[in-house]
């Protein structure tokens, strides 16, 4: 087994999108090959009803999936194709734009008038950028939560882990994408694909990751719960971490434990002409997308 490495830790930055939604942008509309296949990640998570009611209205996507994961409060969804529905907490929507959808998503704050949840960008290949659209809506109850003698929750979203695979399925970048709690000062060991590129983003608590690149592969300069880590710096809310190849991570929750998100995927290897919500392989195709909005020919006939 070997050790992935870190490639870049960093904390997510304040932006608004939307009609003022005020979220943190993991990472977006840079590099697009430095997360492949992997486009854009956002954590909109606000204590106030002004700062997200306006929500997401009207805008069109094509040649991407969209994956929303909501832990508080609800997400009401309505689409250009019909479709309707409401996201509670713990829930997961997996929409593939395909040829086009306009859709439009509306956030709500649970009793308290909170609001938290993620929304993950996955780039298609060429030959299904202009699929069909489609969505799998997926509530809590249907995906599986496993619990280890320590403490460790693992909840997998999709792909399989420790024995149980997620419900969402027949994605194009065939990902894995977990939810994570480990206990105070417990150590724990992944498993992770070699040929995926792999992020992790922390969204409660500490953790501290180990790094293949350190001498040795230590990391650490101070102890956690009292225990020596091989740990660069601790890793805290809204923190993204970036890693290298290799086929495990070993992370050490702090000592109010940690709960991360982590994501991995295949890449696509596939030239990237990005604008906006509208991702393809040209930027002619990117040109006949504007066609499309302007003529009211962006919606697709089935087929």
């Amino acid at each position: 087994m070997s050790l992935r490495p870190i490639l870049e830790t960093r904390p997510a930055t304040p932006t608004l999108e939307g009609a003022g939604v005020k979220l943190h942008r993991a990472f977006g509309f840079h590099d697009p090959s430095e997360l492949d296949p992997f486009l854009l990640f956002d954590d909109f998570r606000n204590e106030h009803p002004a700062d997200f009611a306006k929500g997401f209205p009207w805008h069109p996507h094509r040649g991407i999936e969209t994956i929303t994961y909501v832990l508080s409060g609800t997400v009401d969804h309505t689409d250009s194709l019909g479709n309707e529905g409401s996201l509670g907490a713990g829930d997961v929507q997996w929409m593939t734009a395909g040829s086009g959808i306009l859709h439009q998503e509306m956030p709500q704050g649970n009793a308290n008038g909170q609001m938290h949840g993620f929304q993950l960008w996955g780039n298609l290949p060429a030959d299904q950028k202009m699929t069909a659209p489609h969505y799998q809506d997926m509530p809590s109850t249907e995906i599986p939560v496993i619990t280890d003698d320590d403490g460790t929750r693992v909840k997998v979203i999709t792909g399989s882990f420790w024995g149980k695979t997620g419900p969402i399925s027949g994605i194009a970048a065939d990902p894995q994408y977990l939810d994570i709690q480990i206990p105070a000062g417990v150590k724990r060991t992944f498993p992770v694909d070699t040929y995926r590129r792999a992020f992790a983003y922390v969204f409660e608590g500490q953790a501290a990751f180990a790094d293949a690149s350190a001498p040795s592969g230590v990391l650490l300069e101070k102890e956690v719960a009292g225990q020596d880590v091989n740990i660069r710096d601790m890793s805290g809310d809204r923190t993204l971490v970036r890693f290298g190849t290799g086929d495990e991570i070993t992370v050490q929750a702090g000592p109010q434990g940690v709960r991360f998100l982590l994501i991995s995927g295949a890449p696509i290897n596939e030239p990237v002409a990005w604008h906006g919500p509208i991702v393809m392989n040209t930027k002619e195709e990117i040109r006949q997308a504007m066609r499309d909005l302007r003529n009211d020919t962006f919606i697709k006939a089935a087929h």
